[in-house]
Formats: C-alpha cells, sequence, structure tokens
C-alpha cells in the first residue's frame, strides 16, 4: 500500500499475513533513481515477454463447456477445466472443514499456454440443510492473506448463515496452499523492512531504491513463470471455475478489505453468477491502486491521531505514556528517535523505528488491539528490566507484521493490476512530502511504490467496476478505517450502481462483519438470510465501550 498492505483482520482475529494481532503471540543521486543495473533488466527478459501476452487482452478465453452463458457475463471455464472433481478430504489443519484442490489455467486468456496452477479450496456445509439457500463464498485480503480457514470461523461467528449456506474459501494464486509466489528470503525480507523509512538522506534513498530492486528481481528469478498471472482479474476466473465445480449456478460473496475488490471484479466479469454479495471495508476498486494508495497516508495518520492516541492518553495511569494527546506524541517520537540512534535487539530480531512504526500500524485495524499495542510500548520503554521471555515475546510481536510470503503476493497483484507511475524521481518527492505530513505510514511511500515503479509486467486487462447486472450490492465500512479509508469506499459505492452503503460511525476498525454491532449484523443477515437488501444508505451507530 503506499505504504502498507491492506490487511483485515474480519473472522481470524489475526491479520491477513496470518500473523496474531499484536501482543498475541533524500534524494539519491541521479544515476540511482534512473539507471538500475543491467543484471536485473536482463533477469526481466522472459518476465517481460511473457507479461506482453497480456497486454491489451481484455477478452476473456472463449472456449468452454457452458452454452447457456448469460449476457455479460464472462465466457467460461473450457471444458477440460470444468470436468474436474473435487476430492472432499478433512483439512489437515481443521478437521471442521472440507479441504480439494482444483486445477486452474496460468493465464485464463490463453488456457493451454504454460503448466496449470493448484487452487486450493475449502468448504463448510451448512448446520441446517433443510434451511439451505446456497453457497457463500468468501476471500482473503491482502492481497497476500490467506483464506483456506476462513470459513470455519466465519462459520463459528455468524451461526445463522452457517446453518443456511455452505461457506467455501480457498487460497488465492500465489498464495497458500495454492501454487505459490516466492520473492524473498527471510533474510532479505528483513532487510527491506530495516532501517529507518524517515530518514531523506542520499545514503538512506539510495539504500531504499537498491532494495526494491533487489525485491523486484527475487520476484522474477524465483517466481518470474508465475508472476504475471497473479491479478485479481486472473482470481476472478478461479472463482468462477471453483463455482461450476461445485455444481452452483450462482454464488454469494462475502469478501472483507482487499476481497471487495476481487468480489467487485467477479461481479463485473460475471454478474449473472452472483446470488448476493457483501463488500466490507472497501478498497477504492473503481480506480487505481496507486491513487488508492496514496490515500492511506492520511487515513492511518488520522486513525492514529484521533483514536489511538487520545485513547492511550486517557489510561496514563495503567501505561504511563502521558496524560495528553500531545505528552503521548512526544513520548512516541522520543522513543522512536532513541530507536533510530539504538536498535534493540533480541536473538536475531531488531526493534528499530521501522519497527515500532508497523506495531502501530497493525495495532490500529481493530481498537480491541489498543492495549496489546499499549503493552509492548509499555515493554520497550522498561526493556533493561524485563525477563528474557518478555523480551523475546515482545521481539516477536514487533516483528510479526507482514512476512517475506505475503510481500510476494502483495506487490504481484497490486503492481500487475493497473498502472503505475514509473519515474523514481517522483516517489523520492512524494516520499519526502508524505514523510512530512503523515509520518506513520507516509514515510514508507518511497519503499512501497518503488517496487511496482520498478516492475517489469504490463498492467492486467482492465476492468471497469459499474454494477451492471448486478443483483443489490451491500457494502460496509467504518469512518475511520485505517487500511481502506471510507472516502474510497464512498468512491467505489458510487461506481457500483445500485449498491447500498452502510457507514458504521464512531468507529476505525477494519472489517465490521461479523462482530459486535448489533446493527451491522442485522442488516448484514437479513439480507444474506431473508433475501431484504436496503432501500437506501444507512447508518449504524457503533456500540459506546468502557
Amino acid at each position: 500500500m503506499t505504504n502498507t498492505a491492506s490487511t483485515d483482520t474480519t473472522s481470524n482475529g489475526t491479520t491477513s499475513n496470518g500473523t496474531a494481532a499484536p501482543g498475541t503471540a533524500a534524494p539519491g543521486t541521479a544515476s540511482a533513481r534512473t539507471a538500475p543495473s543491467a543484471g536485473p533488466r536482463v533477469r526481466r527478459a522472459a518476465l517481460v515477454v511473457a507479461a506482453a501476452l497480456l497486454a491489451g487482452l481484455a477478452a476473456p478465453a472463449t472456449a468452454g463447456a457452458d452454452t447457456a452463458r448469460d449476457p455479460g457475463d464472462a465466457d467460461p471455464a473450457p471444458a477440460r477445466y470444468t470436468h474436474q472433481t473435487l476430492n472432499w478430504q478433512p483439512c489437515a489443519k481443521q478437521p471442521a472443514l472440507d479441504c480439494a484442490t482444483m486445477a486452474a489455467p496460468r493465464d485464463w486468456h490463453h488456457p493451454g499456454t504454460g503448466a496449470d496452477l493448484t487452487i486450493a479450496v475449502s468448504r463448510h456445509r451448512a448446520t441446517e440443510p433443510a434451511r439451505r439457500k446456497g453457497t457463500l463464498l468468501m476471500a482473503a485480503g491482502g492481497p497476500g492473506g490467506s483464506g483456506l480457514l476462513r470459513p470455519a470461523t466465519l462459520a463459528g461467528a455468524a451461526p445463522a448463515v452457517a446453518a443456511a449456506y455452505d461457506i467455501v474459501g480457498f487460497d488465492q494464486r500465489g498464495v497458500g496452499a495454492s501454487t505459490k509466489a516466492v520473492c524473498q528470503t527471510p533474510e532479505e525480507f528483513q532487510e527491506f523492512l530495516a532501517g529507518d523509512y524517515r530518514d531523506q538522506s542520499p545514503a538512506a534513498t539510495d539504500r531504499v531504491l537498491a532494495n526494491a530492486e533487489k525485491l523486484v528481481a527475487g520476484c522474477q528469478e524465483r517466481s518470474g513463470d508465475l508472476i504475471p498471472y497473479l491479478t485479481t482479474e486472473q482470481t476472478a476466473h478461479d472463482i468462477d471455475l471453483f463455482r461450476s465445480l461445485l455444481g452452483e449456478r450462482k454464488l454469494s460473496y462475502y469478501g472483507p478489505s482487499y476481497a471487495t475488490m476481487i468480489g467487485a471484479y467477479y461481479g463485473t466479469l460475471f454478474p449473472h453468477r452472483v446470488e448476493r454479495m457483501v463488500l466490507d471495508s472497501n478498497i477504492g476498486f473503481e480506480g487505481s491502486w496507486e491513487k488508492f494508495q496514496l490515500g492511506q497516508p492520511m487515513s492511518f495518520q488520522r486513525r492514529f491521531d484521533e483514536d489511538f492516541v487520545p485513547w492511550l492518553a486517557a489510561r496514563d495511569a495503567t501505561y504511563h505514556w502521558g496524560s495528553t494527546p500531545e505528552q503521548v506524541r512526544a513520548h512516541w517520537e522520543q522513543r522512536r528517535a532513541a530507536l533510530h540512534d539504538a536498535p534493540i535487539v533480541e536473538g536475531s530480531l531488531t526493534i528499530g523505528p521501522n519497527q515500532l512504526d508497523d506495531l502501530a500500524i497493525s495495532g490500529l485495524y481493530s481498537a480491541s488491539y489498543f492495549p496489546d499495542v499499549a503493552r509492548l510500548l509499555t515493554t520497550v520503554d522498561h526493556w533493561d528490566g524485563a525477563d528474557a521471555a518478555t523480551r523475546t515475546a515482545t521481539a516477536t510481536a514487533f516483528n510479526s507484521y507482514l512476512s517475506p510470503d505475503f510481500l510476494a503476493e502483495y506487490f504481484s497483484v497490486t503492481c500487475n493490476d493497473t498502472p503505475w507511475t514509473k519515474d523514481l524521481d517522483t516517489w523520492v518527492r512524494l516520499g519526502a512530502e508524505n514523510t512530512a505530513r503523515w509520518p506513520l505510514v507516509g514515510a514508507r511511500t518511497l519503499a512501497f511504490s518503488a517496487v511496482c515503479a520498478d516492475w517489469p509486467v504490463a498492467p492486467a486487462p482492465a476492468v471497469k467496476v459499474t454494477g451492471a447486472h448486478l443483483p443489490t450490492t451491500l457494502m460496509l465500512n467504518s469512518v475511520h478505517d485505517p487500511a481502506t479509508y471510507y472516502e474510497a469506499a464512498v468512491g467505489a459505492h458510487r461506481a457500483l450502481r445500485g449498491s447500498k452503503l452502510v457507514t458504521v460511525t464512531g468507529n476505525g476498525d477494519h472489517g465490521q462483519y461479523p462482530g459486535p454491532n448489533a446493527c451491522v449484523t442485522d442488516v448484514v443477515e437479513r439480507y444474506l438470510l431473508d433475501d431484504r437488501a436496503p432501500a437506501r444508505d444507512l447508518t449504524c451507530a457503533s456500540p459506546q465501550v468502557g
């Protein structure tokens, strides 16, 4: 994201890279900015050739077994894919679910080219078959989150929905138990996130740009024949294949965070295959990733300054970080400066200024994480007095945000899906501006955007979301969501004609369903269970928590 990945915390209590919630568990030289080394360019060649196959190919493949295609739907899958049988077996990591795998084309626009991909899928059968309404497919956020086991947690948190639906999930292509992308070793990943992204010195800027180039080269070297096909548009075709193998004419859909974009793309390509759709905490899917991510430094800073900092100040008696927002912010800057000068090293883990920022970023997704963040901040303040077990656990928590597996998928999708500004001087300038204005996430602008600026893959076929032929779509968003900010949700809502937006006030959590807000629960479940879509946009106030 410019600057952070769009994690989601809905239905599983973890961030979308699968890690536990916090506590659980200057410009460079012109040559450095404009002339990448010859080595990475050579390594790019195969990927560029593969990417060329994607450029300008907006029309899906035409062969298929489904001759009753509805007008407006993309063409269905070739028969050799639709004639597969899903061999359901209990999931190894979650016996409450059945798991299977399906083969999908590497490139849905040229399904006979390249080796097939494996897509891991899962299913939770409706607990009351007599009340069964159909199949509800859910996807994971990120991009980079694993969705394979999420049907079990959604079923546990929303028993009325679990009674009426088979809830199915999957690991998106490039993720987890599906054919997986690899870009970095753990050591390279640590180097990418090391140092202080606020540092605008020429040496620091050159280092950030070099790390971005190394990450892109690693993707090409380790997964170059896969990377061009890790896109939201390709994933939408995977979903429709899954639908056909389930024997369903239509699917209902629930998607949080990045999965709102997956759902919007699926609904655009296959509108007559959608029965009902709930999009929770919305990406600006009507525009580009670049546009959307450039809004995130503002929204994360807003959540930090207006929600977390006052919360922490009100609890000075417990955490001793200051009794006013001004004191808390001053304490934060003092602690961050100290870590810049002398990072804490615990075994192989480091707590530096970037890790301090990461802790706050990950903790802003839900107010329920605020106490964990505060406890960890207090431990760092009294590091010398903490026992060895506490220090190890704290260092692990500080270093648990993101992972090399997550970033492999995250950058593949966000850099592939839509065009990016390629001029690195522009990103050096924007990085400095965002660092000064919204430092928490704005400091990452250069590091993260430079990856997509250096990305050699042509953008995927354009998907214009309009809502045409879709039933009423239900959208949810809180007003202070840091990752999928409200302003982007409003833009997506306007683009998705016929959608109804539920605005959750007094709240900044990322992911609104299932959860404690009875108003949200009532609206969603009337829609999913009783086919009662709201007649107009709605507002749900958040319950007050002491």
